[in-house]
């Protein structure tokens, strides 16, 4: 629905602290055009709003080219952000680690790449080179490329480095046999109000998009005693653009990780339907296997009509796999964590697998993953008995 779209455009711009929406339009377009978008009558219209409350941004919820970009920055006198735009703005706003600074400036460097285009009318303004070899020299624009490009080249090595870093304290993590519990979800669908209502911790819970940004984890001990580490990330969106995806995959390399998933829904939302079928999209693009364990959470239920509510209650009744909470109220938070413990102890596996002595990285990550509980030699490699989750099988699989 174009209105629920339009009211998730207002509550991206919200989401960064400098910015005061002052106004929302939905536009309906026959054809965009190629060099400005809009046509000329809403063009002088848009721009009469603007000027009358005294706009200094634009944000438009949707693609726009950097030819557009440039001609409607031109024309209205205003600085203009898409969507992808937006979204890293606010990244950049959120991010805390060194990694995910670093995911931020190499996503938000990539992007610029493509918006480079000729923004000044002397087209052979040119810089370096005397014309002896190799013709008169680079254009301005060749040289911002190149410049970016070095740049991003550089970003990418120090983020090998962090990446290496939090490798190895990923590798000492797995030598505790704690599994990893990690909450996904659509933005603002309460993941880091839960976080914070079972673990104590202190993590950024506002209602506003993206407000958790890298992935925060603490540990929990469940009602049996059994202690799990809680992964909380950053919330997905609709339409999120691709390259973004792929940064920021390190930020959502826990779920990747995790022995159980806990997928947090706004069930409250009048699109929550949608939203839940952009997470599992989202998590089958990030390579997260079917067979990972996965409890569906119903959080907001407190926002929910009483009559809805009870509907609500008799259908989770008879899902074994689905709780419905509200993590501000705190009701339903007993059960949920009973039913993670249940989840985590119903999930491990006994089993017996042979490798050979070529296969030494296998062996390398079952140590790491404290997995085995005997091994021994033979003539061609080892034989093993484990006692692993569905996800570490999956992800030996994959190695």
């Amino acid at each position: 629905m174009p209105q629920f779209a339009l009211s998730e455009a207002v509550s991206l711009a919200a989401a960064l602290p400098h910015l005061q929406v002052i106004g929302e339009e939905i536009v309906k377009l026959r054809k965009p055009e190629p060099g400005k978008l809009f046509g000329q009558g809403k063009l002088a219209e848009i721009k009469a709003r603007l000027e009358a409350n005294e706009i200094d941004l634009v944000f438009i919820d949707g693609p726009v080219t950097p030819v557009q970009q440039r001609n409607l920055e031109k024309e209205w006198g205003v600085k203009l952000l898409d969507r992808t735009g937006l979204i890293l703005e606010i990244f950049a706003d959120r991010a805390r680690t060194r990694e995910g600074v670093l995911q931020v400036e190499l996503a938000a460097l990539s992007y610029q790449r493509t918006r480079l285009v000729r923004a000044w009318t002397h087209l052979e303004r040119q810089r370096g080179g005397l014309g002896f070899v190799g013709g008169p020299g680079e254009t301005q624009i060749e040289a911002d490329r190149r410049a970016i490009d070095e740049q991003i080249v550089r970003l990418r090595r120090q983020l090998a480095k962090v990446v290496k870093t939090r490798e190895l304290h990923r590798a000492a993590r797995r030598k505790v046999p704690f599994p990893i519990v990690a909450l996904v979800g659509y933005t603002n669908a309460g993941k880091s109000t839960l976080f914070n209502r079972v673990t104590g911790a202190e993590v950024l819970a506002k209602d506003m998009l993206f407000a958790t940004l890298d992935p925060t984890m603490r540990g929990l001990e469940l009602p049996t005693g059994r202690k799990v580490i809680l992964s909380d990330t950053v919330g997905f969106i609709s339409d999120l653009p691709t390259q973004l995806v792929a940064a920021f995959r390190a930020t959502l390399e826990e779920v990747l990780e995790a022995d159980l998933i806990l997928h947090v829904r706004d069930i409250s939302h009048p699109e929550t339907e949608e939203q839940a079928e952009d997470v599992n999209d989202i998590l089958a693009k990030l390579g997260v296997a079917k067979e990972v364990p996965l409890i569906e959470v119903w959080n907001k239920m407190d926002a929910v009509p009483p009559d809805q509510r009870r509907a609500l209650m008799v259908q989770e009744a008879r899902e074994p796999d689905l709780q419905a909470i509200s993590a501000l109220t705190g009701d339903g938070l007993d059960a949920l964590l009973t039913a993670i413990d249940e989840k985590l102890s119903e999930e491990r596996y006994h089993e017996e697998i042979t490798l050979r002595f070529a296969d030494g990285r296998k062996r390398a990550w079952l140590h790491e993953q404290n997995v085995i509980r005997g091994e021994t030699q033979t003539e061609e490699g080892w034989t093993f008995e484990v006692e692993w989750t569905g996800s570490q099988r999956n992800r030996f699989r994959a190695l």
